[in-house]
């Protein structure tokens, strides 16, 4: 029982990181999603069971709108009234994000268009859309309680620790005298280890920190700060 609910804390916990994150990093955010969802028996039947007979292909042309009007550029969107279809619809947008059909730029200026801007557009789709879908599940599973499912004070109060220090490390990165391409991949690594810290995931933390203490090695970017870093992950 105890793993069930981790594991469906694990998919509010995604969810949570796309509501909050960065346009940058949401078609991430929508493959953890996804990936959470595979790996929870009691979610994969949730879905599988809003999905049945479900018609995507009708609920775009129903749900996704868009002026008759001759040189009309924005759409909008009107979501479904039933919870279940909801889900349903949500999670399919979210397969096709994940899978490439559908490129997110395009969708969120031509659905969610908010002063041309992609972090304001985006911003209105998670609340829109990615919200209510989080808060569907939760209320499917009102047994569990988000709280129970941390690793205990403790450990909780580590992972707290090392993502503070991975945000100073991303801080730190942006600082060196490195190129745009290399900080990039620094902080996608950094990222990702921050967002393993919010959901509790020690191993990937531990992958992605090994991989970037060899990116740091190969740029020349080794510091006491960043040893810091390497040695509380250790602990």
């Amino acid at each position: 029982m105890e793993r069930k609910y981790e594991r469906i804390g694990k998919f509010l916990s995604a969810c949570d990181e796309m509501i909050g994150g960065k346009f940058a990093y949401a078609e991430i955010r929508a493959s953890e999603i996804l990936k959470t969802i595979a790996a929870s028996e009691d979610l994969t039947a949730l879905f599988s069971a809003v999905t049945d007979q479900f018609d995507y292909i009708s609920a775009k042309r129903e749900f996704l709108r868009f002026p008759a009007e001759p040189g009309a550029s924005h759409g909008a969107v009107f979501l479904p009234s039933d919870r279940g279809a909801m889900l349903a619809f949500v999670f399919c947008l979210l397969v096709e994000i994940d899978g490439g059909a559908l490129r997110l730029n395009d969708f969120l200026l031509r659905y969610f268009y908010e002063d041309g801007s992609y972090t304001a557009s985006y911003s209105l789709f998670v609340e829109r859309l990615i919200r209510p879908f989080r808060d569907i599940v939760r209320d499917c599973f009102p047994d569990v309680d988000r709280k129970a499912l941390r690793l205990g004070r403790e450990e909780q109060a580590e992972l707290d620790a090392i993502a503070v220090k991975i945000q100073d490390e991303r801080q730190r990165l942006a600082s060196l005298s490195v190129g745009e391409a290399e900080k990039h991949a620094g902080d996608l690594m950094l990222s990702e280890a921050y967002a393993a810290a919010g959901r509790g995931d020690s191993s990937a933390i531990a992958a992605l920190m090994c991989g970037y203490g060899y990116f740091l090695r190969a740029i020349g970017g080794e510091s006491a700060e960043s040893e810091a870093l390497f040695d509380l992950i250790a602990e």
